[in-house]
């Protein structure tokens, strides 16, 4: 007698699929009921969900751009300078948060005693305050007490100022804006990858040191040519979380007042009275964004994992 329609192992398999195929069904059905509503709303009020106002002139200026801008531009090329604002704060963020972290991670592993400490309190002290208020007191602390009036430094190479610095012989000027965002970001990012690089060495298992030893190889070299290559693997899918909030977290930026998409987004909407539409734009853009790390992120996942043969 055949009993195989009564395995449990099909049942679960059969259960499990039924409540995927449930949860679906009672997604969809919320976002058709939430769709309906919005749209009732918005004919209610006279409004709907055509974008040609982002054709329309902007007739607010930007200070901080590195796209030509001027206020009788549209506010769609207004929100294609916010985002590249905001592109220029995740770039740098994300990379200065990446090479502080993995020297703070390793540190943290270190036999040296100071350097070990030192790293802990780095750690502790950034990881148990929050973001904003980090924002706030590179902001509010660091920058703006500065003299208003430029001030030389590195032998007249720069200047330096409570609007920012400047390197004439580079080309390059950075608001305070920017730089405490940027500052804010990395440091408060910075200690949550330091945290999964060592988490991620320890993973590594105590032979493969030893093994590395045995060859002759000092700790240094044993760290950067055995252990390393193979923490990557163990590394990359949560260090994609960090890069994700990287991009999400820099919405903070309206709080120390740097035009970033979210900035501009909310001068938007504050002239257009079209709040939906304006947030609709946004979410898609920060949706893009976290996609294309994501993705990003994964494709390196897949070249850095072993694979069988």
């Amino acid at each position: 007698m055949n009993l195989g329609i009564f395995s449990p192992k099909l049942w679960v398999r059969q259960g499990a699929l039924l409540a995927q195929i449930l949860f679906l069904v009672c997604m969809a059905a919320l976002m058709l009921w939430g769709g309906r509503n919005l749209l009732s709303n918005l004919q209610r009020a006279g409004l709907g969900l055509q974008f040609d106002f982002l054709t329309s002139q902007a007739s607010f200026a930007i200070r901080e751009r590195s796209l030509p801008y001027a206020p009788t531009d549209s506010y769609l090329w207004a929100l294609g300078v916010g985002l590249l604002n905001s592109l220029r704060v995740i770039v740098v963020s994300i990379l200065a948060a990446t090479a502080i972290g993995a020297v703070v991670g390793v540190a943290r592993l270190t036999s040296h005693s100071l350097v070990q400490g030192m790293a802990r309190v780095y750690t502790e002290l950034f990881l148990n305050t929050p973001l904003l208020l980090q924002l706030f007191f590179w902001y509010g602390a660091i920058f703006l007490p500065l003299p208003a009036t430029p001030q030389p430094a590195l032998g007249g190479l720069g200047f330096y100022s409570n609007q920012g610095i400047a390197l004439p012989w580079l080309g390059l000027s950075l608001s305070a804006e920017f730089l405490a965002l940027t500052l804010g970001l990395s440091i408060f990012s910075s200690v949550f990858i330091a945290e999964l690089v060592r988490g991620s060495i320890l993973a590594v298992p105590k032979g493969q040191w030893e093994a590395g030893l045995a060859l002759g190889l000092d700790r240094w070299q044993v760290l950067r040519l055995v252990v390393l290559p193979q923490t990557w693997r163990i590394l990359v899918p949560p260090l994609t979380n960090q890069y994700l909030n990287v991009i999400k977290n820099s919405s903070l930026a309206i709080a120390v007042g740097y035009e970033d998409i979210y900035a501009i987004a909310s001068t938007t909407i504050n002239q257009t009275g079209r709040p939906v539409n304006v947030l609709l734009v946004l979410m898609g853009l920060y949706l893009g964004l976290c996609l294309v790390t994501a993705g990003g992120m994964g494709y390196l996942n897949g070249r850095v994992q072993l694979v069988e043969r």
